[in-house]
């Protein structure tokens, strides 16, 4: 079976700010869209209709972030050094919820396939949350010499930022290819929904 959408991840990246450093924990927050139908079918065509839009097409859920900073140069002697880098991450994760009642068997298939979507979006929050941390990791005590107004720092510190964001959206793709596989995890979820047998 063909799968026109599937949860694909999709992130922008803010990078700004000033203060002292200490440990964070990543906001996280649901924003559903509604869909409705009867069976399975109908649920999923009602998923294709009003699920979140990237690109062209319509995927059946979506992990997205707004990640900002605080975050304090220093001169040390002829060098600038990074003192406090803290960030404050906003995960926000797109999901379907269902308006129509239920009654079972689908009842059961719908709240496998809910949870299942869910914990696969979870994973890409998870993603999200380690590249924070490695980015915090090396940014924290950087030091370039010679920069005493701070100015040579920012480019360099541009550049490791942009391949650990790289880094996590290659690892978020083969992540999803592997789920959207023909017999992948989300596949199957799908299945389960709209055909089980």
């Amino acid at each position: 079976m063909r799968i026109p959408f599937g949860p694909i991840f999709a992130a922008g990246l803010l990078l700004a700010g000033h203060a002292a450093a200490q440990e964070w924990q990543a906001t996280e927050r649901v924003e559903p869209y509604t869909v409705q139908g009867t069976t399975g079918l109908e649920i999923y065509r009602s998923i294709g209709e009003r699920g979140p839009q990237l690109g062209v097409a319509r995927v059946i859920a979506h992990t997205g972030f707004k990640l900002t900073w605080t975050r304090k140069y220093e001169r040390q002697g002829d060098a600038c050094v990074i003192t406090v880098n803290k960030p404050k991450l906003v995960i926000t994760y797109t999901l379907p919820k269902l308006k129509s009642k239920l009654s079972e068997p689908l009842k059961g298939r719908w709240d496998t396939f809910i949870a299942g979507v869910t914990a696969h979006e979870k994973i890409h929050g998870d993603f999200i949350k380690d590249m924070v941390k490695q980015i915090e990791a090396m940014s924290v005590g950087m030091t370039v010499e010679n920069d005493p107004n701070c100015k040579k720092i920012r480019p360099q510190l541009q550049a490791r930022l942009g391949e650990l964001s790289d880094a996590q959206r290659a690892r978020s793709r083969d992540f999803d290819k592997v789920e959207l596989s023909d017999g992948g995890n989300v596949h199957q979820l799908i299945l389960q929904l709209v055909d089980p047998r």
